[in-house]
C-alpha cells in the first residue's frame, strides 16, 4: 500500500474535487481518497501496483492538471 498526496491545478469548488475523486476511483488499485478544494489536494491510497501516470491521466481527462505527487 503507498500513501500519495496529489497537487492538483485548477480547483475552485466542492464540486471539483467530487469530479476529481469519482474520476480517481476509477483507477484500478485506487483504495481511499479524500480531496480538497481549499487546498488544492487529493490524498489517496493505493496498491503498490498503481502508476502515477495512470492518476495524472484520469484527472487530465476531466480538465485538470496534477502539479506533483508525493509520499504522504
Amino acid at each position: 500500500m503507498k500513501k500519495l498526496k496529489l497537487n492538483i491545478l485548477g480547483m475552485h469548488c466542492a464540486s471539483c474535487a467530487v469530479n476529481i475523486e469519482k474520476a480517481l476511483k476509477k483507477v484500478k488499485g485506487v483504495n481511499e481518497i479524500s480531496v480538497s478544494a481549499l487546498t488544492n489536494k487529493a490524498f489517496i491510497t493505493t496498491d503498490n501496483s498503481v502508476k502515477e501516470e495512470e492518476m495524472k491521466k484520469a484527472v487530465a481527462n476531466i480538465g485538470y492538471k496534477v502539479l506533483s505527487v508525493e509520499t504522504a
